[in-house]
């Protein structure tokens, strides 16, 4: 059984044992969480929401609070001498999904 999930602005398969990492969502290491956006359930029949599927939930428990690779942002003019670099490190969170029920 498997499922796309929308959270964070994003959409994901996800089915039960599967490691997710998404963008940084409230918790400790070790809760429980539910999401409860689900788009789409697949398995032997498959049902796709308007937008969503009622009734349906994922839940996972959280691995890891953290924060992602650094991503470097560099801008410049050509001809300008002008240059600027930023860097970007985004917060994560590692979920494993434990149960899909629809």
């Amino acid at each position: 059984m498997y499922a796309v999930v929308k959270t964070g602005g994003k959409q994901y398969k996800v089915s039960e044992g599967d490691f997710l990492k998404i963008e940084k969502i409230q918790g400790e290491v070790g809760d429980s969480v539910t999401l409860a956006e689900i788009l789409m359930v697949g398995g032997d029949t498959v049902t796709i929401g308007t937008p969503l599927v009622p009734s349906a939930s994922v839940t996972g428990k959280i691995v890891e609070q953290g924060k992602d690779k650094k991503i470097l942002v560099f801008k410049s003019k050509r001809r300008k001498n002008s240059r600027k670099l930023n860097g970007h490190r985004q917060l994560k969170t590692v979920l494993k999904i434990e149960k899909i029920s629809a």
